[in-house]
């Protein structure tokens, strides 16, 4: 087994009486994909949220690393190599992609961006971006702008800026919503390589590619952990069966 990078113990988040997220444990592994998956409304969100900082826990602990990281503001979460990607595309769209993964890797080392700093500052962020475009294959896109790319690629770009910050942990909130067939097979196999170096925290609605990407998957119901275990387990496990009965739009 892979080391333990990511923790929740006992995570709840309350809004007023609504219990989004209750008493909720998990661990997360480098170098793997862990899938989160459950009905509308069951706090997959929430919990991604509370992981990167822009949510407080109501109560419960998060460990990275072995260190206590509850409470600390996103930017924190940042630069301690949390990285988190949203489900709508979150993209500078009037700069080129290069330009969008050098915001996200200032993000990191701290400050703004800033195209007249000093050489030898401004090639070290460029280089960062660069590399982070090539890991998800838009280095040919580097001087386009992001508003004259595909969907399909704008996602891509989205992956590449957290990237850009330098994580250990992306946590990725339905990389794929939206695509078409083709374009979710370039995510897919993004994924399958990223997960190779990277603890992959995975939100997504469409199963088929959960199931092929997942080396861990975690069920929530009702903002509760239900079951944590391997694809075929969770496949055949009468209680994901039950918590998914009526739910048409997200069945096994």
């Amino acid at each position: 087994m892979s080391e333990c990078v990511l923790q929740a113990e006992n995570l709840s988040k309350h809004w007023g009486g609504l219990k989004a997220l209750h008493e909720f444990n998990i661990k997360f592994y480098d170098k793997s994909l862990h899938s989160i998956v459950g009905p509308n409304g069951a706090g997959k969100s929430t919990l991604l949220n509370i992981l990167c900082g822009t949510y407080p826990a109501t109560k419960g602990v998060i460990l990275y690393k072995g260190n206590n990281v509850t409470g600390l503001k996103s930017y924190q979460f940042c630069r301690k190599g949390i990285g988190r990607s949203f489900q709508k595309t979150n993209i500078f769209k009037a700069s080129t992609c290069l330009e969008n993964c050098c915001i996200a890797a200032q993000q990191r080392v701290g400050g703004s961006f800033n195209l007249f700093k000093s050489r030898q500052s401004s090639q070290f962020i460029k280089q960062i971006a660069s590399d982070a475009l090539a890991q998800v294959g838009l280095s040919g896109r580097a001087d386009t702008v992001a508003s004259a790319i595909s969907y399909g690629e704008q996602r891509q770009l989205e992956i590449a800026m957290v990237l850009a910050t330098d994580p250990q942990v992306l946590l990725l909130d339905e990389p794929m919503a939206g695509m078409g067939h083709e374009e979710s097979l370039t995510i897919i196999e993004l994924l399958k390589q990223l997960k190779q170096r990277y603890c992959i925290v995975l939100v997504e609605h469409d199963m088929d590619a959960v199931f092929e990407l997942s080396d861990l998957m975690t069920v929530m119901v009702d903002g509760q952990h239900l079951i944590t275990d391997v694809v075929d387990n969770i496949r055949a496990n009468p209680l994901v069966q039950e918590a998914y009965l009526g739910n048409d739009d997200e069945v096994f």
